[in-house]
């Protein structure tokens, strides 16, 4: 079994497909301050496809979770449309790794750091894990249909 701390809250919009369909569901009706140990079986999370060298095909998920706010949140870009830059409805690797370096460096106050640019250096293993969870029928390109991330404009 794989254990891994992330000790830091993160923010997402449940039913948006931001996290995977374990935390849609097992999240839906939690209270601020709730905890709640979240057993997420292989087809509600990464499936037999696993998520690149850190998750296997077929894993059942254990999360310890804890919901420490709820809030107003703005509403969800459209991040396919966003990294298609060409409109042709699918994703390829140049655009994926464009659209991260952009994220990176803007999260960075638009400045890139020492650790932005050891990121940026060896985000090409990201992008290679990326397409192997999200290239379904791996013919080197991101359909609308697979990309699992926020691509619609309205909910």
């Amino acid at each position: 079994m794989l254990f891994f701390d992330r000790d830091q809250p993160f923010t997402f919009q449940l039913g948006a497909g931001q996290v995977i369909k374990g935390w849609d569901q097992g999240l839906t009706d939690m209270c601020v301050g709730e905890k709640r140990m979240l057993t997420i079986p292989p087809e509600l999370g990464y499936g037999d496809r696993g998520a690149g060298n850190v998750i296997p095909g077929g894993a059942t998920l254990v999360f310890d979770v804890e919901l420490i706010n709820i809030g107003d949140s703005p509403p969800t870009t459209n991040v396919f449309k966003e990294i298609d830059e060409n409109k042709d409805m699918q994703l390829s690797r140049e655009e994926v790794s464009e659209y991260l370096k952009k994220q990176m460096v803007a999260a960075d106050g638009g400045q890139e750091s020492e650790d932005i640019k050891n990121m940026i250096a060896e985000h090409d293993k990201l992008v290679e894990e990326i397409f192997q969870h999200e290239d379904k029928d791996k013919n080197g390109y991101i359909s609308h249909d697979e990309f699992s991330g926020p691509k619609h404009d309205e909910l």
